[in-house]
């Protein structure tokens, strides 16, 4: 299954999940009332998010004047990606990493920290900005706000019917609430889980598919499978210490120093990311 359509599935699942929990609780009625609340509170965080994300990386922009070769690599990168030049930020950290934000490709920011500067050459350096504006072309912040709207959704659902089952009971007498209580708990605990996890796998196969585009934006799969060997390095000792929030904004795993099941974490395996780089077979962007 290609990247897209298995994010189209995961989409499609986290919505029907979605419309399983608002039904369960609330009917349609319950379910378009906490769908809403997400919505506004998800559009409002997709609208700013290039600065929320800025402000939680610790992240600064620099101008042309400031770092100029940096400045000038996005450049010819967008350029050939066919994109708008984003705006360039840095974090002031030895940790090596990366990530791209912004709402759409006229409002995109690439953040580099000053440790990737130092160990990675030229063209190390491209393969991770093209796999950053392969976010950007890919439009994996919409993606990205779309799931977390319905997972924030489902959560708010189960988060209700906790308080509903703690002050209300289950709807009814005692002959129900014996039915019914071992489904409430499964809602209540498991759905949040489960839409968490569906989540992360969205998250996890953008990642692949910055990858691939970003390998065809700057021409050679080697040079970020490279790159992506020298980060996992680096980071293993020493983490980038972020806000959880944004850990999945990074190229590598920042928060490499806590330890993550296979499910719940943010990012796919490197192994696994760099033995599809090394077997691409490159297009036209």
């Amino acid at each position: 299954m290609t990247n897209t359509l298995k994010t189209t599935a995961l989409l499609a699942a986290l919505t029907a999940l979605l419309v399983l929990i608002g039904g369960f609780f609330g009917g349609q009625s319950g379910m378009l009332l906490f769908f809403g609340f997400a919505i506004v509170m998800n559009l409002g965080a997709y609208w700013w998010s290039g600065d929320i994300a800025l402000r939680m990386a610790g992240a600064h922009e620099v101008s042309p004047e400031q770092a100029p070769e940096l400045h000038q690599l996005v450049q010819e990168l967008a350029t050939y990606a066919r994109l708008p030049k984003p705006r360039v930020a840095v974090i002031d950290n030895p940790s090596p990493n990366a990530f791209a934000t912004g709402r759409d490709a006229n409002h995109a920011v690439v953040a580099v920290t000053t440790g990737i500067l130092g160990i990675l050459n030229r063209d190390e350096l491209a393969g991770v900005l093209g796999h950053e504006l392969g976010h950007v072309r890919n439009h994996d912040i919409l993606i990205s706000s779309i799931a977390a709207t319905v997972a924030g959704a489902i959560t708010m659902l189960a988060h209700a019917a906790q308080w509903a089952a703690i002050f209300g009971g289950f709807g009814g007498g005692r002959d129900n609430e014996d039915n019914n209580w071992l489904e409430w708990l499964a809602m209540i605990i498991l759905a949040p889980i489960a839409a968490t996890m569906i989540q992360l796998a969205i998250s996890r196969s953008r990642e692949y598919a910055a990858d691939e585009t970003g390998a065809r934006i700057q021409g050679n799969p080697e040079t970020l499978a490279r790159a992506l060997e020298k980060l996992e390095m680096a980071t293993s000792v020493r983490p980038l210490q972020v806000n959880p929030a944004v850990a999945h904004m990074f190229i590598v795993n920042p928060l490499k120093g806590m330890s993550f099941a296979g499910l719940f974490s943010t990012h796919p395996p490197l192994e696994e990311r760099i033995r599809r780089l090394r077997t691409m077979q490159l297009a036209a962007v």
